[in-house]
């Protein structure tokens, strides 16, 4: 456990890269302070309350209670969870909590104050990823009505990937948005970030059975076979439509097969593992080049389009290819072997994170709005660049040109 946390951890700085690379050279700092400062805040809050309030108790199936303030349980001999102890769990489960805002900062960046997003990040926190995690894995409503959700397709993935699309809509476009083009400053730190994403991932996944077991082992093989369909997918797509893959795409791709399988590493069949993520590429790629397009909207790194759509399609998927024999803690197994149950209680699940998920970025962006004065920077911050105009740190101090 404590070793899957780890892995786990450096996700976060591995987000930082990825985003920051994609990003424009003067917003390289803002970006990667963005997704760091959770290692920070979400880190102190978990420990005060976030994880008492996900796994502590039940109140109407939404959310725990505070009998584990502050942790205030015996960490070595608590076995209150079926875990080694309690402690490692909760230090498991922190780093979810860590990285889980995290993934908004793609649809955002550029354009938002650090101090909206800081006050965002811990009102989101409180109304979203805590209930959310006690829902689904702390005795809440959908762990209750047998919807299954191994490492967070419902609680990580769906949540901030349409809380995103929700703060990129009340943020409004970049101010040259459709005017000019977009491009990734640093491609190499956007393949760093992703292959550390894909290397913690086995933690993601691989320590959600809890131990060192066949389970685990499983749940591994079929993260790394999600990824590799779904990077092989995202090059043929890139391949067909404009004659050549790309680093970016691939790197894209690999993100994309690994949101995609999350919800389902411990339930589905390997083969299955192929499909999911093969099919997860093109159906991300639709939502990022034609749904988005079509509607206008500016979220500007995909976060919507990889993580809250690959969510989606994962806890669907999950549904569809589970088998009770791989994993006994599903009810049902998936549609495909013959069983409706346990789909349609991941159709309901998806739709209550996505409804969860709306109507809490609405109200921490409310809160951070009337708390700090305001959501976005500046005209003149935002084409000055946020490392500047937020933090007065550049990251590359020589660079003397045109951004």
């Amino acid at each position: 456990m404590l070793t899957s946390s780890a892995l786990v951890f450096l996700m976060t700085p591995g987000l930082a890269f990825f985003y920051c690379g994609l990003t424009k050279r003067k917003n390289t700092v803002n970006t990667i302070l963005s997704c760091a400062f959770t290692l920070g805040l979400c880190a102190v809050m978990w420990v005060l309350v976030g994880f008492t309030l996900s796994f502590s108790g039940d109140n109407g199936g939404v959310i725990g209670n505070l009998n584990w303030f502050c942790m205030n349980f015996d960490g070595l001999k608590d076995s209150s969870l079926p875990y080694p102890n309690t402690l490692a769990f909760a230090f498991f489960q922190m780093m979810f909590a860590v990285i889980t805002p995290s993934l908004i900062v793609g649809a955002i960046v550029e354009r938002m104050r650090f101090s909206a997003l800081f006050v965002f990040t811990a009102v989101w926190s409180l109304l979203v990823y805590y209930p959310m995690a006690h829902m689904v894995w702390g005795g809440g409503l959908l762990m209750k009505i047998g919807s299954v959700d191994f490492a967070g397709g419902n609680v990580v993935h769906i949540t901030s990937g349409v809380s995103a699309l929700v703060l990129a809509l009340l943020l409004g476009k970049r101010k040259h948005y459709g005017k000019i083009s977009y491009n990734p400053h640093n491609v190499p730190f956007v393949f760093l970030g992703a292959s550390l994403l894909w290397f913690g991932w086995f933690g993601f996944n691989g320590g959600s059975a809890g131990a060192a077991n066949a389970l685990a082992v499983h749940a591994c093989m079929t993260t790394n076979t999600s990824a590799a369909a779904a990077m092989l997918s995202w090059m043929l797509l890139e391949r067909a439509k404009n004659g050549r893959p790309t680093l970016v795409g691939a790197s894209t791709g690999m993100v994309i097969g690994l949101v995609a399988i999350t919800p389902g590493s411990g339930f589905v069949p390997i083969w299955a593992a192929i499909i999911i993520g093969a099919l997860a590429s093109p159906i991300s790629y639709f939502f990022i080049t034609v749904v988005k397009k079509k509607f206008g909207y500016d979220d500007a790194l995909d976060v919507f389009g990889c993580h809250g759509v690959g969510g989606i399609w994962g806890g669907i998927a999950t549904g569809l290819f589970t088998q009770t024999s791989i994993n006994p803690s599903a009810k049902w197994n998936g549609l495909l072997f013959g069983s409706t149950e346990l789909f349609l209680r991941q159709l309901a699940a998806v739709g209550v994170a996505a409804a969860f998920a709306v109507a809490g970025t609405l109200a921490a962006a409310g809160a951070a709005k009337l708390i700090t004065g305001g959501l976005r920077v500046g005209r003149k911050e935002e084409d000055v660049g946020l490392d500047i105009g937020e933090h007065g740190e550049p990251a590359y101090p020589a660079f003397n040109g045109m951004d």
